[in-house]
């Protein structure tokens, strides 16, 4: 093993403590502070988890157009580890109708606690804070849940009949909501629907909903969806009133969920690949500034990432030989800029022994390339999604792909990018980009699709969620072990939900090679 690999796992303090159990978290809002006396605003709340002294951004809420005391139907789940202190913030935006990023959006006020708080006291409410102060009479709840370990899904599917109109100059842009009736006999919203405009028979989209979600695994438990529309100042006021139209259920099928584990322990395999940034932007490799800069004992960033995320994926690929690649370089031997290169300069077979063979394919590398540029990394998701393809065709879950793509700075095929993660959120393939380096990567925040749908140049809208990105140096100060938890704690999901989509069963231990040869 390299001095310079040996170096980077033991310092990486990779862990794995399991969890208690998992928890769901709901957030309501009340009262909040109207800024603009023309409108009501917009508002998204932000949870974040406290990591060697930082706050980093576990996941956000839907924006809720207009409204002072909105209920939010995005679900946060969380691990609930009972021998950590896990401080949490949840942080309120009012954003703007014109974007859905967080960067222009107003601060509205903020709450800490621990998760341990809200779990022991199951609701938790608190008022807004702003600079220490209270934020009028606003407040933040925040509901917590137990997850009851039942995978399975229904699906439902809706719609409505002569719905009144409220509109004087349109028909009516109806919506439907769907409460869960709590043990105490509240109500908890499971579900919103999205907005169809301007029709009074609305046909809303097919949904999938967790049986723990809809009814905490009580087949039995009750729900409130009105089906005759019924306007109580209505009946009161005409004597032929009827209703104010009729909401129809058009379907509602229980799906069997299979879990990560399930396709896992059926033989799908994990393929890892990692495409390294070697623009001109990195610096001389041998001035000790350059974020290419080898030490030998002392791993730079792009290493440190790759050995934090790597260590973790190789455990699921049985052979251990992970494909890397280059771009924004000139490669031997014409010297021509390559944007999809093997870093082992072998076309043929870009493989490398385990993680160890990458690192060290890398080091070899680097005195043989011409940094250069510019930071295009639409190729190298294109190359990956081509092997991506050929397993779907196959219609069966035995391998998944992850691509690690690590750069230093804003890519410039941004259009071409999107059209290529659009094209692969229809493949069973995750995208990992992590950012080296101190460059401004807010531009890099739209390619994660937690602030909306990402869509294409073309507006085509990426099937599922395949893209996480985070800036290195969120982690800097902390264990890298935390940045390989953040960036793949997405990733089982994104197996789980791309198979069942495709209506893909994992395989029973009897149906693959179990005698397989597994790689030490």
């Amino acid at each position: 093993m390299s001095n310079i690999y040996e170096s980077a796992a033991t310092t990486l303090g990779l862990f794995n403590s399991p969890c208690l159990a998992k928890v769901e978290l709901r957030v309501t809002c009340k009262g909040i502070s109207d800024r603009d006396a023309l409108s009501k605003p917009d508002p998204c709340v932000l949870i974040k988890m406290q990591s060697h002294g930082q706050w980093l951004e576990v996941d956000r809420t839907e924006v809720i157009r207009s409204s002072i005391s909105p209920t939010f139907s995005k679900v946060f789940t969380l691990d609930f580890y009972f021998e950590e202190v896990q401080r949490l913030r949840y942080e309120l935006y009012d954003i703007s109708s014109s974007h859905n990023g967080i960067k222009e959006a107003d601060f509205l006020g903020a709450m800490e606690c621990t998760l341990g708080q809200i779990v022991s006291q199951r609701k938790l409410s608190r008022p807004l804070l702003k600079q220490g102060n209270t934020v009028g009479k606003s407040f933040i709840m925040v509901t917590a849940e137990e997850l009851t370990g039942n995978d399975d899904y229904v699906e439902l599917s809706f719609s409505a009949r002569k719905l009144d109109d409220k509109d004087f100059f349109s028909k009516s842009d109806p919506f439907l909501e769907i409460f869960r009736i709590n043990d105490d006999s509240s109500l908890q919203l499971v579900h919103r629907t999205e907005t169809v405009m301007n029709n009074l028979n609305p046909v809303w989209k097919t949904f999938k909903t967790s049986l723990n979600s809809l009814c905490s695994g009580d087949h039995d438990r009750p729900l409130k969806v009105q089906w005759e529309c019924i306007n109580p100042k209505y009946k009161i006021k005409k004597k032929n009133y009827k209703n104010s139209g009729i909401v129809i259920l058009n379907q509602c099928k229980i799906i069997k969920m299979h879990s990560f584990l399930d396709y896992i322990m059926g033989g799908c395999q994990i393929q890892f690949t990692v495409a390294i940034d070697f623009t001109a932007s990195n610096g001389d490799p041998h001035n000790s500034c350059s974020l290419h800069y080898i030490h030998p004992y002392q791993p730079n960033e792009y290493l440190k990432a790759l050995v934090a995320v790597g260590e973790i994926c190789q455990d699921y690929d049985s052979d251990k030989m992970f494909p890397a690649f280059g771009f924004g370089a000139r490669i031997p031997p014409d010297f021509k800029v390559s944007h999809d290169f093997a870093v082992n300069f072998n076309e043929e077979n870009p493989e490398c022994a385990g993680i160890q063979g990458v690192v060290e394919a890398y080091q070899n590398c680097l005195p043989k390339l011409q940094l250069y540029g510019p930071t295009n990394i639409a190729p190298i998701i294109q190359k990956v999604a081509r092997s991506a393809s050929q397993e779907m065709h196959t219609k069966e879950a035995m391998q998944y792909f992850i691509l690690l793509i690590l750069t230093d700075g804003v890519i410039t095929d941004m259009a071409d990018t999107r059209e290529a993660i659009v094209q692969a959120s229809h493949l069973p393939m995750s995208i990992i980009i992590v950012g080296v380096g101190s460059a401004d990567f807010s531009d890099m925040q739209m390619l994660d699709g937690d602030d909306g749908i990402l869509r294409s140049p073309k507006g085509e809208p990426c099937l599922r969620d395949i893209v996480q990105f985070v800036p290195f140096r969120n982690f800097k100060h902390g264990s890298p072990a935390e940045l390989a938890k953040t960036v793949l704690a997405e990733v089982p999901n994104q197996v789980v939900d791309y198979y069942n989509n495709k209506g893909i069963k994992p395989k029973v231990p009897s149906e693959f090679e179990s005698s397989r040869t597994f790689a030490p």
